[in-house]
Formats: C-alpha cells, structure tokens, sequence
C-alpha cells in the first residue's frame, strides 16, 4: 500500500512539473508575440510623425529672374522746324608728321657727380688741416655763435686744381658755406690716380667750423 501512494505521488509530480515547463513555454511565447506588436506599432507612429515634418516644410520660392533692360528706342527725325539743331563739336587740327619736342640736353659732366674709380684717392697737399688753416670764419656765424661741420663735394681734374664744388651739408645762411668752398680751392690737391694716370674725381671734403 505504502507503494502504490508513493508511485501515485510521483506521477502527480511529474505531471505538475511537465504543465508548469508547458505554461512556461506559452507564457513566454505570448510575451514575445506582444513585443513585436509594440515595436511595429513605435515604428509605425515614428514613419507617420515623419512624413507630417515632411509635409510641413515650406516650400521655397523660385526667385523670378530679372528682366532684360529695355532696347533703347531709335531716335526718329522730327518734322518740327521749331527744335534747335545738333550741336557739333569743332575737331582741332592735329598733324601726324609735328615731331615731338627735343629731350633735354644731358647734365654737364662738371655738374654730375659721378663716382669714378680710381687707386689712389685726391688729397691735398698738406694734408686736411691745411684747408682748416685757410678757413676764415664768417663773421656773422661768429657773432651768432654758429659751430658744426660742412660737406663740400669737390670735383679736382687732373692738374690738381678744384674746378666744382657742390653743398652736401650746410650750417645755413651764415657764410660757412662760401667760406669753406674758398679755403678748399685754396690749397693745391694732389689729383687721383688710375694705374698711374691722373684722373678729374669728385670727394667730399669736411670743413670744421669751431670757435676758440
């Protein structure tokens, strides 16, 4: 008797044990099934949320394109005598073969400053300081208590003599100028030398103006 209870209570187990694995199964059967549905249903409202932005997005407008400018009308000869005539532009005579005006005649060579080359420079005889021993001192720059240094470019030829001189830097309008000019024509100058040839150069010499 004990046996047949217990092989009764086994099959009832088994049993239970397979209807619940069979409802399991279902269960998740029918989960699966729903979240199909919901997932085509979100699509479906995104596809339709989509197509009402869509629909809702103006237009643009096609910029009409500018008209042609209008043909200027041809103007027609009129028969009212009391319209003043064209006036008319008197053309000046003009005659090819007039040749242009002659250039300017090229700068004196004594005037241009040209570098020339040479070995051995100008200098006068005695050195410098003997154009300051022949310097005289305006005596306006004096009285004024004018001081300072002016550049003469001097143009020595071949004899050593001072042909052309030209201001480089002056002290103004108080004779220092002219003085220093004199004192440098004054004084004898050894010519420049090219391979042995005396050449005319220009150099600038200073003069020193100073008061004692």
């Amino acid at each position: 008797m004990h046996d047949n209870e217990l092989k009764t209570w086994k099959l009832q187990y088994q049993r239970t044990l397979e209807l619940g694995l069979v409802f399991s199964l279902l269960l998740i059967i029918i989960v699966f099934q729903l979240s199909k549905k919901f997932q085509v249903k979100a699509t479906l409202q995104s596809r339709g949320a989509e197509i009402i932005q869509m629909e809702n997005i103006p237009q643009t407008q096609q910029q009409k394109q500018a008209q042609a400018p209008a043909r200027p009308s041809v103007p027609i000869a009129s028969e009212d005598e009391t319209l003043p005539e064209d006036e008319t532009i008197d053309f000046s005579e003009f005659d090819v073969g007039d040749s242009a005006p002659p250039p300017p005649p090229p700068p004196d060579d004594d005037e241009a400053i040209v570098f020339v080359p040479y070995d051995e420079p100008p200098e006068p005889i005695g050195g410098f300081l003997a154009i300051q021993k022949a310097l005289q001192y305006p005596e306006i720059a004096r009285k004024a208590g004018v001081e300072g240094r002016v550049v003469i470019w001097a143009r020595v030829d071949e004899s050593g003599n001072v042909v052309n001189t030209k201001v480089q830097k002056s002290l103004g309008p108080n004779g220092c100028d002219e003085a220093a000019i004199a004192a440098i024509q004054s004084v004898k100058w050894k010519p420049a030398k090219q391979r042995d040839r005396a050449v005319k150069v220009w150099i600038a010499v200073p003069v020193d103006f100073k008061l004692r």
